[in-house]
């Protein structure tokens, strides 16, 4: 008996918490609820804390107190003046009734989702009557508060306050930007081109007159030149023939000697020439005078060499290379 008693209040107290664990709830500082019976809206809980609901009849809903972020995707936006932007913009809402958000949009992931589209549609509707410079300048907060204003109206039947919509980034699409670095490098293209063409006409018109310049001094030292190396010549033919106008024998025995000079070379040069020449008239006489030559007067005999004829005897000076007379 006793232990079918214990069963027994064994189960009662099963009963009991399960009960309890089904009639209480907390709702915590940072959440509201809503408390529905077979589907039907009874009450919205605000307050936090433990509450109490019918078991296993009514069930709670619950939703953020805090601010939520709708943030959607970046969307490319055609002004007034055709220009393209993409524009991310972002919102920043409250779940002000829980009960009309229940009945409308019933959870957070269809308010974001229908959010997002009253976004878009009021940034086109509003972006569309301006221009870029409009976008880009101080009248940029007064588009954004008709923008807001227009969102906050149609989230309004959806529970839902509106506490902030910004216009995080307004870029020129990227496509945009190709086309327009395009045109640039081609406009400074054809501009170096044209400033490559001038400098090289430039530069040939300085060369040809560079050149044409060159061309007239030069000819102008060449004749400067001509006329001072005549001037030269003139007076060194003066002073020569003055010097030998005053000892023409002592002359003539300088230019030999200057002729032995550059022909005696220190090249071991072997010249064939007669004796009787009047190239060696100075190793025959101081003066220069060739003796006769008598072709009686018997001659002295060569040293003979085995092979060979012996050659006429032909003068020899001291430090100079051998000269021999041809036969």
């Amino acid at each position: 008996m006793s232990k079918k008693l214990g069963i027994i209040v064994g189960v009662v107290l099963v009963v009991l918490g399960i009960t309890a664990w089904q009639a209480l709830y907390t709702v915590d500082a940072r959440e509201q609820a809503i408390v529905l019976q077979f589907g039907e809206f009874q009450e919205s809980v605000q307050e936090p804390g433990l509450h109490v609901k019918v078991p296993f009849i009514q069930n709670v809903i619950f939703y953020e107190r805090r601010v939520l972020s709708v943030d959607p995707p970046v969307e490319q936006v055609i002004l007034a003046d055709q220009r393209r932007l993409d524009v991310d913009a972002f919102i920043r809402y409250r779940i002000d009734d829980p009960r009309r958000f229940f009945q409308t949009v019933n959870d957070e992931r269809i308010a974001d989702q229908r959010l997002s589209t009253f976004l878009i549609a009021a940034l086109r509707n509003e972006l569309g009557q301006v221009t870029q410079p409009d976008v880009l300048s101080e009248a940029r907060s007064v588009i954004m508060n008709r923008i807001a204003t227009l969102v906050t109206s149609q989230a309004a039947p959806l529970g839902i306050e509106i506490v902030d919509v910004r216009i995080g980034r307004a870029d020129v699409p990227e496509q945009t930007v190709e086309a327009v670095y395009g045109r640039m490098r081609s406009e400074r293209e054809r501009e170096a081109q044209e400033y490559r063409a001038q400098g090289s006409e430039q530069a040939q018109e300085t060369r040809s007159i560079a050149d044409r310049e060159r061309t007239v001094i030069l000819a102008e030292a060449e004749r400067d030149a001509q006329i001072i190396r005549g001037g030269g010549d003139a007076e060194s033919i003066r002073i020569l023939a003055e010097a030998y106008s005053q000892d023409e024998d002592f002359f003539s025995l300088y230019r030999s000697l200057q002729a032995y000079r550059a022909a005696m070379n220190d090249d071991d040069t072997t010249m064939i020439l007669s004796p009787e020449g009047d190239f060696f008239r100075y190793f025959e006489s101081q003066l220069g005078i060739q003796p006769e030559f008598d072709a009686r007067a018997p001659q002295p005999a060569a040293p003979a060499t085995a092979g060979l004829s012996a050659p006429s005897a032909a003068p020899q000076v001291s430090g100079v290379p051998s000269v021999t007379a041809p036969e």
